[in-house]
């Protein structure tokens, strides 16, 4: 399988990102997951605005990486929990937002975790949050998607099945990853484009949400491994 990724623009990152992660959002524990403390911010909309007014910018993507989304909370408690799955092993934090799936890892003895983002402003928040946690996780400024996540032993992503063509893309990068023997774990809250029929449940939570985000406080959301394909049904 190919491992080739394409990797973004270079000149979209700035070196003053980080600090305006630190000025724009709050450092606290994340709700369910009190292990790990992220930036995070308390108004989507405020804060989206703020980004396209610093960049210069309309229509740039929403700040994902400024909150802790059901799907990653979910996958980020699992890993916590069931620490063998990481232990010693490279691990990929797949669309990282916040990268608290991949301080997660880090937390429980992954031997190294690469963290991927397509969002400078994430690449940014990821290192931040990584460094306040006392962790290592290398941001990775890229679009993985073509390749198959190698050299990676574990590949967690947290709440990637909202859109269709997102979800057109992930699945089969997904695939690849196991196929070449990758441990494939997601979480989703409900999502409309997750192909259930593709994965195996292997834990659910009740995760608390913020609600302006999501429609309601608490959502139901369940951690996936990807099944092989000659076992599905």
């Amino acid at each position: 399988m190919s491992n080739e990724s394409s990797t973004l623009p270079a000149a979209v990152l700035t070196t003053s990102d980080q600090d305006f992660v630190r000025a724009e959002t709050r450092l606290v524990p994340v709700p369910f997951v009190p292990e790990v403390s992220l930036q995070m911010a308390d108004d989507a909309i405020a804060l989206w605005e703020r980004t396209e007014s610093v960049r210069g910018e309309i229509g740039m993507p929403p700040p994902f990486w400024a909150f802790a989304w059901a799907g990653g909370v979910a996958v980020a408690r699992y890993v916590l929990d069931h620490p063998e799955l990481v232990r010693g092993r490279t691990v990929l934090d797949l669309a990282a937002g916040s990268g608290l799936v991949g301080i997660a890892a880090a937390l429980r003895g992954a031997q190294s975790v690469r963290a991927a983002e397509i969002d400078a402003y994430a690449v940014a928040a990821i290192g931040v949050n990584a460094e306040a946690n006392g962790v290592r996780v290398d941001a990775a400024f890229e679009d993985l998607l073509d390749g198959d996540g190698g050299p990676a032993e574990v590949v967690l992503a947290g709440d990637v099945f909202y859109e269709r063509a997102m979800a057109a893309r992930f699945l089969p990068f997904l695939e690849r990853a196991q196929a070449r023997g990758a441990v494939v774990i997601v979480g989703d809250p409900g999502r409309a484009y997750l192909p259930r029929e593709r994965f195996t449940s292997v834990a659910v939570y009740e995760v608390p949400v913020v609600a302006d985000l999501e429609d309601a406080a608490l959502k139901a959301t369940t951690v996936w491994q990807l099944t092989p394909a000659a076992r599905a049904s």
